[in-house]
């Protein structure tokens, strides 16, 4: 690992994981690093969405080069169920594994926020260096709104991690947010000064392909046939409030319904919702896919789910969306119809949205668009060509190249 990098990325999350920030982290690394920064990661040991640690990794630490990034990897607490005083303690302990640790000395610190306590302790070792770098956080989900929508912890609990998450943020020499709602919230409720808050949208981070061709997509992963395919991929936590679709199978399985409900992937919710979904007929849950098997899946799908629990609206844009968007195929989103994600379907048109917590608007909502061809492949397109005018990956590293070379001119 170079002693003197010109950027260190400090994140829980980072490839082999698939799905949830890895991606867009670890793409944010190799783009850097391609622009001709030299760029170091500090990361954990992979363990989402599962909540364990890969197979093939752990150790008090590792270092390893990916795609011309050098990543050095600590253990952190990876507890089963990441819920309450379980997710802090975790993400204190990844935070102290961080500052009681050498980054090289990098001209500029970059802080994925989640996890939002060890930012906060990178921030506080930054603000406390002699030799401070410029720190910039990059901001994809808003804890203090999280737990309000999610009613996660008491009223003290609350209070606590927005001071944190808006003492943290006003640490920073730049906020990267991924929305421009994001934007709003830390610079009127948390109170970052406007000048330092940025905007640059995620992206789809699977690589341009042909479309994928449904029927051999099926018969690949040994998916049903002669029924509608209504696909959620991606975590299963708490906020996806995946009961809804759940509930829908059933009510599917009571109808006659020619749908079939596939969950794929893993989360902390997973063992819960398997038991609710005890002799479901209609439901089939997935473990995580490889990348070439992701894109199968979601070329597999009449439909694809966007699903989360009543009263979700602003904490969040799901990253799944980006890959939605690519695979041309329509979506149904069971969402707050005036939050982020509903927003983000609407102004892609591509599919259609629904209330969250209703399983039979979802049940409804997924025979309407699977009946429609013509409007099913109208979403497709749409989503498709969003993806490629605003969720563009090449644009986006573009504008963070721009943003650095503040402090870093002519890599």
């Amino acid at each position: 690992m170079p002693s003197h990098p010109d950027i260190a990325i400090l994140g829980l999350n980072y490839p082999p994981e698939h799905t949830g920030i890895a991606p867009y982290t670890g793409g944010l690394a190799v783009g850097l690093r391609r622009h001709g920064f030299r760029v170091a990661a500090h990361v954990a040991h992979p363990h989402y969405p599962q909540w364990a640690i890969h197979e093939g990794y752990g150790g008090w630490a590792r270092s390893e080069q990916i795609d011309g990034v050098d990543v050095r990897r600590r253990l952190h607490y990876v507890p089963r169920s990441p819920r309450g005083l379980r997710r802090l303690v975790s993400e204190l302990s990844f935070g102290l594994r961080l500052v009681l640790t050498g980054w090289g000395r990098p001209r500029v610190t970059i802080a994925v926020s989640p996890s939002l306590f060890s930012t906060a302790l990178v921030a506080l070792r930054v603000r406390l260096s002699r030799r401070r770098s410029p720190l910039v956080v990059w901001v994809q989900d808003l804890y203090s709104l999280g737990m309000a929508e999610t009613s996660e912890g008491g009223r003290t609990a609350q209070r606590i991690t927005e001071w944190v998450e808006s003492w943290t943020l006003r640490q920073a020499d730049r906020v990267v947010v991924i929305h421009q709602r994001f934007a709003d919230f830390v610079t009127t409720r948390l109170g970052v000064d406007e000048e330092r808050v940025v905007v640059v949208r995620n992206w789809t981070h699977l690589a341009k392909s042909a479309p994928v061709d449904a029927v051999a997509a099926r018969a690949t992963l040994g998916w049903p046939e002669g029924v509608a395919l209504a696909v959620h991929t991606g975590n299963m936590g708490a906020k996806q409030g995946l009961e809804t679709i759940v509930d829908a199978a059933r009510l599917a399985e009571e109808r006659g319904a020619p749908v079939h409900f596939l969950l794929v992937g893993d989360g902390g919710e997973r063992k819960q919702l398997q038991e609710r979904a005890r002799g479901a007929s209609q439901l089939t849950f997935v473990e995580p896919l490889g990348d070439a098997e992701y894109r199968l899946a979601l070329g597999a799908a009449d439909v694809l789910l966007v699903n989360e629990k009543p009263g979700v609206a602003a904490m969040a844009v799901p990253s799944k969306l980006t890959s939605y968007f690519d695979a041309g195929r329509p979506v149904v989103a069971a969402t707050d119809v005036g939050g982020i994600t509903a927003s983000e379907v609407t102004a892609a048109d591509a599919g259609v949205v629904v209330r969250a917590g209703a399983p039979e608007e979802l049940l409804a909502a997924v025979l309407t668009v699977t009946a429609d061809a013509r409007a099913a492949e109208r979403f497709g397109h749409n989503g498709r060509r969003y993806r490629e005018s605003v969720l563009d990956e090449g644009a986006a590293i573009d504008r963070w190249a721009k943003l650095l070379e503040t402090w870093l001119p002519n890599p």
